[in-house]
């Protein structure tokens, strides 16, 4: 496949990609602890799979109220800052191109995790539910747990958010980080202002989908103006339910995701960034994203168009050849396989994945990860 639609180059901003497979974010809960601080494995684990066009990191928390899970990374502190430097050396050193995930979970929390046990922030005091965190119940043991209910943050408090990302893509680029993804998808804060489900506000960040947009509006822009437009992406995970099991999603299941995400799409084109990320459902049998939504946000979107979500290469190649994307990330296949790129290229098979090693622990189901050559 060394010939196909994935290994053409392709320009990202100011980036030329060298092909265009990518690495998403997958969270992997491998930060050193106290204080959730990136690391030499965590260098190690980026540095392996570098032969991507393009990476993003895992989610990396804004704040310390953004953590929802165990051991994830921030990058709020100057160690946090310190510890990602080690990664974008490792990773440069290499030449590759890695872009940071910010993010903030809102209320999909558990007070555990929270500054002095205080209650989740969310833009309105809706519980979430269907949805388990993942809290520390002691010296690397973890358990999944229900959120906390949350607590709505003030209108004084949100315009602080905004701030609060656009210190965190500070904080990026001098960890030397070649620009930013803000992850407004799968039920987070940016998310939960989006979604009328979750955002009951009364003031202008809420009522009208512009209004509840607003947000994504504000952050977007702030970090834009740090990093430059060029260097940023946000990632949305639009789903399109056929069932009502499909609908039990986070809660975040809109009633027009159509209409919902192709307005997002329009605010993210005014700011002018260099791409979005569109994460599809990837559990069996769910539903695929309409053919007249990718369209939609071809005709509406002029930068690069990402795509995720259980792809194989003959997949993603579809979808560049169609016109609908430009880059395809692969998630579960780049963990077992750090040389996933000359693997496609050379039609040689896939390790299997470990679902025990996902999320915590050693080197064991993370670094240690066979090359095909090897």
């Amino acid at each position: 496949m060394k010939d196909s639609a994935l290994f053409k180059s392709a320009q990202l901003g100011p980036y030329t990609l060298k092909n265009r497979i990518v690495l998403p974010p997958l969270t992997r809960s491998r930060s050193s602890q106290p204080g959730n601080v990136p690391n030499d494995l965590m260098a190690t684990y980026y540095r392996q799979r570098a032969g991507a066009g393009f990476m993003v990191t895992e989610g990396t928390q804004i704040e310390p109220r953004g953590q929802g899970y165990a051991w994830t990374p921030g990058i709020h502190s100057p160690e946090q800052v310190k510890g990602w430097r080690k990664v974008t050396s490792a990773v440069h050193a290499e030449g590759g191109t890695i872009f940071a995930q910010l993010w903030h979970v809102g209320r999909v929390s558990h007070t555990s995790l929270q500054p002095d046990g205080a209650a989740p922030v969310a833009p309105s005091a809706i519980p979430a539910e269907s949805v388990k965190v993942f809290i520390e119940t002691g010296p690397g043991q973890g358990a999944l747990a229900p959120p906390s209910p949350p607590r709505a943050l003030t209108t004084t408090e949100v315009k602080e958010l905004v701030q609060l990302y656009a210190q965190a893509a500070r904080n990026a680029l001098d960890a030397g980080f070649d620009g930013v993804e803000i992850h407004c998808a799968n039920g987070y804060l940016v998310n939960q202002f989006i979604s009328a489900h979750t955002n009951r506000r009364e003031d202008e960040y809420g009522g009208s989908l512009q209004n509840r947009l607003r947000f994504l509006r504000e952050v977007t822009q702030a970090v834009a103006d740090v990093v430059g437009n060029n260097r940023l992406g946000v990632r949305f995970a639009p789903l399109f339910a056929t069932t009502e099991e499909d609908r039990v999603y986070l809660g975040l299941v809109e009633d027009d995701p159509h209409k919902t995400y192709l307005e997002a799409v329009k605010v993210l084109e005014e700011i002018g960034i260099a791409y979005v990320s569109l994460a599809e459902a990837d559990w069996d049998n769910a539903p695929e994203l309409p053919q007249s939504f990718r369209a939609d946000v071809r005709q509406n979107f002029s930068g690069r168009i990402l795509y995720a979500g259980k792809y194989t290469a003959e997949r993603g190649i579809r979808v560049i050849e169609a016109g609908w994307g430009d880059l395809i990330a692969f998630g579960r296949p780049f963990i077992a396989n750090p040389d996933l790129p000359k693997r496609i290229a050379n039609n040689w098979p896939l390790n299997p994945v470990d679902p025990a090693t996902m999320y915590g622990g050693t080197d064991k189901g993370y670094t240690d990860y066979l090359t095909y050559q090897q």
